[in-house]
């Protein structure tokens, strides 16, 4: 990239991996536009995180999410020559969240996000992470994605931002998460 734009896509359309131009509306570029959303907000977490350990989980996600993001972006005659997600990311995420688990016990009932600027930040990630993967899973079911593993991710990755924001919330001084019934 060498200069800040290209000027390629005022009139609509965009590039996808494959050389194709879409137009910006399409399926493929909302799921990625979600996807880059979805690390954004996870780097605004990481950016005011409590837990140093919690800051290396994040970027280890973005990084997982740019992956992804290429693996999305690209038109399925191409998307394996881009796959970085697999069922061991997934195996990593769910390690994550199952470590997080031993210090953090899980609340019992709906929680009002919040109670620390970073909880809430992680809690706005989550709602993100969420949307990007109905989005993927749309393309899932009509065919143009084919890894099945990305839905997986995105999946497990929800339920890390949960667990994330719980453990935020407590570093940042809180014993527990405000309940729906408090």
């Amino acid at each position: 990239m060498n200069k800040y734009y290209t000027g390629t896509g005022d009139e609509g359309t965009t590039g996808v991996l494959g050389g194709e131009r879409l137009p910006k509306h399409h399926p493929r570029i909302e799921a990625v536009g979600n996807i880059d959303e979805v690390s954004a907000a996870m780097g605004f977490a990481r950016a005011n995180c409590q837990s140093e350990s919690t800051a290396k989980i994040i970027l280890q996600v973005q990084q997982d999410l740019y992956g992804l993001m290429s693996e999305v972006a690209a038109l399925p005659e191409n998307a394996e020559k881009f796959r970085v997600i697999d069922e061991a990311r997934v195996s990593w995420l769910e390690e994550q969240i199952e470590n997080i688990q031993k210090n953090v016990e899980p609340p019992k009932e709906f929680i009002i996000p919040g109670d620390t600027p970073n909880g809430a930040a992680l809690d706005l990630a989550r709602t993100i992470v969420r949307r990007a993967e109905r989005r993927v899973a749309e393309l899932f079911h009509a065919g143009e994605v084919e890894n099945l593993q990305i839905l997986r991710y995105l999946n497990r990755l929800s339920s890390l931002c949960f667990a994330l924001e719980l453990l935020e919330t407590q570093a940042g001084g809180k014993d527990r998460p405000t309940l729906v019934t408090d």
